[in-house]
């Protein structure tokens, strides 16, 4: 039996409703591994006619978590970041994604002067999915033509969060306006 994005949203609404800390984003995990397992989904949502890049797939208009669809264009490596307030899940769909988590070692929090040591590394393959919570420092790296689902807990276009410099040890403040909402051309 196919398991639509439209269960998996429910599903999430539910955990998130039933348990609102990482209890309840790990069992969303946990269904977006289920949902990376549903031919139907991978084909109409990361299929061949996706085009490189990102589209915002469903907005949960209570709890304000959002569903987005990635295609890479390019190899690409993210400097370190955080998702400020927010959590994000990492659900991999094609080809590999290279995790890296990061402990912020100077003692400081915010932006200005930053010190990380890598902490954990790990890939997600085709079907895993991966958790980062509330205020922890990851850094992504995938090829191109990776295909993945990330699930956060609010529109990030609009939540400051830190990105970090490693050779210059610095942290500077981001905000992300370029991800379309559902509707808005890609």
């Amino acid at each position: 039996m196919s398991y639509t994005l439209e269960q998996f949203c429910q599903d999430c609404r539910d955990a998130l409703n039933a348990s609102p800390g990482r209890e309840g984003r790990d069992v969303a995990r946990g269904k977006l591994e289920q949902l990376l397992s549903d031919p139907d989904f991978l084909t109409t949502t990361l299929g061949e006619s996706q085009e490189p890049g990102v589209e915002t797939i469903f907005e949960d208009p209570d709890l304000k978590f959002c569903v987005l669809a990635y295609m890479a264009g390019g190899d690409r490596t993210s400097p370190p970041h955080d998702h400020g307030d927010s959590w994000a899940i990492y659900g991999q769909a094609e080809k590999h994604t290279d995790m890296k988590m990061y402990n912020r070692i100077d003692g400081g929090a915010g932006a200005g002067e930053a010190k990380l040591e890598v902490i954990k590394e790990f890939r997600l393959n085709p079907g895993q999915a991966g958790l980062f919570d509330v205020g922890e420092i990851h850094a992504i790296d995938h090829p191109k033509g990776a295909r993945f689902v990330r699930v956060t807990g609010t529109d990030l276009n609009h939540v400051e969060r830190l990105r970090f410099d490693e050779d210059q040890g610095t942290a500077i403040i981001i905000e992300d306006q370029g991800v379309p909402n559902p509707g808005e051309a890609r």
